[in-house]
C-alpha cells in the first residue's frame, strides 16, 4: 500500500545512522561478554577470537548487531538473565532498534529433545542477543546488574564498593 511504501522510506533514511549505532553497540558488549567470568563463549565476528573474524572484516563495513554466548550454568542461567533485564527485552524473534534477548532452551526451542538440540549448537547456555541503539553502558549494566549476577552477588558488588555503609535495607 501507499502508507506501507512511506514507512518503509522512512525507515531506510535513517537505517546507516542505526546501523552504525548496533555496530557500535554490539562491538562494546561483545567485548564485554568476551571478558565476563560467567560467559564461557562469544560468538561475534567483531571479535578477533571469532573464527570468522578475517573473512568478515573483508566482507563488512561493521559486524551487525546479533551476538550469541553462552552462559556458565547453563538453563538456570539463562532463565535468571531472560527473568531479570529490564532494558532488553525478551523476544522469541530478534531484531528491531531495542536490545533484544532470548533464551533458545527453554523458548524456542524448548520443545526440542535435549540431545537434539545439542547436535544442533543450542546448549543450554546459549543467549541469542538482538544489540538495539539503546546507551551502550545501559545495555552492559542490565546484564551486570540484573543479569548475569545474581541478585545476592549484586548485593555484595554493592556492599563492598559502600564500606563505610551498614544498613542497606535489603
Amino acid at each position: 500500500s501507499p502508507f506501507d511504501c512511506f514507512l518503509t522510506m522512512l525507515g531506510l533514511r535513517t537505517l546507516h545512522i542505526r546501523m552504525e549505532r548496533h555496530n557500535a553497540n554490539a562491538q562494546a558488549i561483545a567485548e564485554f561478554l568476551e571478558n565476563h567470568p560467567k560467559v564461557s563463549r562469544v560468538a561475534y565476528p567483531g571479535l578477533k577470537s571469532d573464527p570468522g573474524h578475517s573473512i568478515a572484516k573483508k566482507q563488512m563495513k561493521g559486524f551487525s548487531g546479533m551476538i550469541s554466548f553462552e552462559l556458565n550454568g547453563g538453563i538456570p542461567a539463562g532463565k535468571h538473565l531472560m527473568n531479570n533485564v529490564k532494558l532488553c527485552f525478551v523476544a522469541e524473534s530478534l531484531g528491531a532498534v531495542e536490545t533484544m534477548s532470548t533464551h533458545p532452551a527453554t523458548m524456542t526451542h524448548a520443545e526440542v529433545p535435549e540431545k537434539e538440540r545439542h547436535a544442533r549448537g543450542l546448549t543450554d547456555g546459549l543467549v541469542r542477543l538482538s544489540v538495539g541503539s539503546e546507551d551502550k553502558q545501559d545495555i552492559i549494566d542490565d546484564f551486570v546488574n540484573r543479569g548475569i549476577y545474581t541478585e545476592s552477588e549484586v548485593k555484595q558488588k554493592i556492599k563492598d564498593s559502600y564500606p563505610d555503609v551498614t544498613d542497606w535495607g535489603f
